[in-house]
């Protein structure tokens, strides 16, 4: 986002909801992070929207296709995943070509 410089507008991220007591875990931890407790120790211009499974949202669907291909490439890099192997072509990459900490980021 600063790379095209959007890092100073609001950026509403949509989440599907997953639960009265998830959703409220979830935007508490959101909140937080945006509030400041964050790796720049500021605010950031984000805003959490938690919608209903049986929103349509073409965000969400495309979320759906392209978490499971990610994830599987994290928990089993040895196995065959064509789908990642179209979705990192597309992945944002630093300087040299890394994804690795710029386009694909890891969270314990």
């Amino acid at each position: 986002m600063k790379g095209k410089g959007q890092d100073e507008r609001l950026t509403y991220l949509v989440c599907e909801s997953r639960g009265i007591k998830e959703d409220n875990e979830l935007e508490l931890e959101f909140r937080r992070i945006a509030d400041g407790e964050n790796y720049f120790r500021r605010s950031l211009p984000f805003d959490i929207i938690i919608v209903d499974k049986k929103t349509n949202s073409e965000g969400l669907q495309l979320a759906d296709l392209t978490a499971r291909p990610i994830g599987l490439s994290v928990l089993r890099p040895n196995q065959t995943n064509r789908a990642m192997e179209i979705l990192e072509k597309k992945l944002y990459r630093d300087g040299s070509g890394r994804i690795d900490g710029f386009g694909l980021k890891q969270f314990p």
